[in-house]
Formats: C-alpha cells, sequence, structure tokens
C-alpha cells in the first residue's frame, strides 16, 4: 500500500525541483528525502525521477503519480474539512505568509480576531515579498499567503481571494505646505520630493506603472524598505508619500500625519488571500480565510 507521508515527500520534491530544496523546507537532511524517495520508487519498481545537476525531472511515472497525488491528497483534505470542528481543536497552527504593510498593521488585528474564536490555536507569519510567498504556497511551507496588490496573471497554481480595495492616499506631514488640503491632483506631485519603497519592491513597481500611465516622472529624494522609516521621514517634513489609511491610522489620530485624496481616487490596491490551487485548505487555514472574508464582508 502506498505511504501518505512518503507521497507528500515526492509531491514537496516535485514543488521545490531538487531533492536538497525539498529538504531544507522539510527539515530533513538530503539523504533522508533520498531514501524516501528511493523506497517509493521500489515499492512502484519504477524510477520516478530522472536525476542531474540542476536537480530533478519527473520521468513518465512520475507524472502519472503526480497526477494521483493530487487527487489523494485533494480528497484527504475535503475529508478533514468535513469533519473537522476546528473549534473544538485542543492545539493547531495556522502559516501564513504576508507583505511588509499586511504584516505591520492587518495581521495583528487578524491574530487577534482568529484567537478570540479560536483560543486553542496559534498563528504562525513570515514576512516575505509576493514572489516568495508564492514559492513557499508551491512547496508546502505555508498555508496562506496575504498580500497587498496584483498577482501575476501567469500563475494559475495559486488561487486567490480578494478581500478588499484600498484608496491609496498621498500623505504630508505637519511641516509640509499641503496640510490641511482636503483634495489634490496626481499631475501636482511632478515637483514634490517624493520619499518610496525600494525599487525592488511590488508595491514601487505597481505605484511606479501607476504613475507612467498618468504621465507623470515623480521626483524621488529618498527609497527606503521600511514603511515606519518612510512615516517618519515625511512627520519630520523631508517630503511626502503614498499610503493607504490603515499603515497611518496612529498617526493621523494624534495630528502627525495628514492623508490627502487623489482627486477621482485613480490609486488603489486590492488586498488578497492566497493558497495552493492543486490541494484545498486545511480546516485551521480554511475557518482563517472564512472570518477574514466576513470581516471584509466577502
Amino acid at each position: 500500500m502506498l505511504d501518505l507521508y512518503k507521497l507528500d515527500i515526492f509531491t514537496r520534491v516535485v514543488a521545490a525541483g531538487s531533492l536538497s530544496k525539498a529538504a531544507e523546507q522539510l527539515h530533513m537532511t538530503q539523504s533522508g528525502v533520498s531514501q524516501h524517495i528511493r523506497a517509493l520508487e521500489d515499492s512502484l519498481g519504477t524510477e520516478l525521477f530522472v536525476r542531474g545537476r540542476r536537480g530533478v525531472e519527473l520521468t513518465p511515472a512520475g507524472q502519472r503519480l503526480l497526477a494521483y497525488c493530487e487527487g489523494i491528497f485533494r480528497l484527504v483534505a475535503e475529508a478533514e474539512l468535513a469533519v473537522t470542528n476546528v473549534a473544538g481543536l485542543r492545539d493547531g497552527q495556522l502559516l501564513i505568509g504576508v507583505t511588509p504593510g499586511v504584516s505591520a498593521y492587518l495581521l495583528p488585528e487578524w491574530v487577534q480576531m482568529f484567537r478570540q474564536r479560536y483560543p486553542n490555536l496559534a498563528v504562525s507569519a513570515q514576512t516575505g515579498t509576493t514572489f516568495a510567498i508564492v514559492n513557499e504556497l508551491r512547496s508546502g511551507g505555508l498555508d496562506l499567503g496575504a498580500i497587498e496588490g496584483e498577482l501575476d496573471h501567469t500563475i494559475t497554481d495559486v488561487q486567490q481571494q480578494p478581500l478588499r480595495e484600498f484608496d491609496q492616499y498621498v500623505v504630508v506631514g505637519r511641516r509640509h505646505p499641503w496640510w490641511g488640503r482636503r483634495e489634490v491632483h496626481l499631475s501636482e506631485l511632478a515637483d514634490q520630493p517624493m520619499i518610496m519603497r525600494q525599487a525592488s519592491s511590488q508595491t514601487r513597481v505597481w505605484l511606479d506603472q501607476a504613475l507612467r500611465e498618468q504621465s507623470l516622472t515623480p521626483r524621488i529624494i529618498a527609497e527606503l524598505d521600511n514603511l515606519e522609516s518612510i512615516k517618519r521621514m515625511v512627520m519630520i517634513g523631508t517630503g511626502l508619500t503614498i499610503l493607504p489609511l490603515y499603515a497611518i491610522t496612529a498617526e493621523q489620530e494624534v495630528g502627525a500625519l495628514h492623508p490627502i485624496p487623489i482627486q477621482g481616487r485613480p490609486l488603489r490596491r486590492t488586498l488578497r488571500l492566497l493558497w495552493r490551487a492543486t490541494r484545498p485548505l486545511s480546516p485551521v487555514a480554511y475557518a482563517f480565510r472564512q472570518l477574514l472574508m466576513a470581516h471584509y464582508g466577502r
């Protein structure tokens, strides 16, 4: 009889593309992973991988087994979901990857809501780029991902659930001449000193494209990889930035930052939940997703 544990290791190797990467993700030695794969191949009497210097590739037999594995694990997950009472679990953990803005300003409230509903369950979160989160979902290292913005349309093995759209605001400090303004036109940003995320971030890539579509070239005076540092520079009058309201709630309440709506609301981003398409969500991940969908009215 096929061993589900060995089948799971097999699918992890496929997703990772190499024995060494799969071993790292599984917190196992490479030799341990190799032994499980060899034992699976011996039990089936056929090779599942072609091993090379750049990693592993599936044989025809491996491709057929992978198709069955996806169905097997889908049925296992559906059975677990059908009979599990999440509220009655004595323990359990959700593994979620989040982009920096979500991690700093939205995740704490999510965890609090989840713990109030399911006090025996824990949330383990890691912060990363959208690219890193997608890769971790593919490898099985995460149950869910939460990102601000867009998912590349070429990614078909990750499912997504839009939760809410967030307007982006021009944000200034008390020393800025725009303090107190009720509205600003996007074209007015052309000559303004701006503080932005680093050029490699998905947020910056999106914003650069959005500004180009408006024929606008911003005057960037600083690029930072930390949102708190960006807000601090704005507060002391170094320049302005563009952020969603949830990122400046505390500073707005004490009168340290002022958000200015952009005419026509041309800048919007979508908060999305992501998960691996080839396997249904675990009961704990499903409960977390349903909680957020209810919270955001989806």
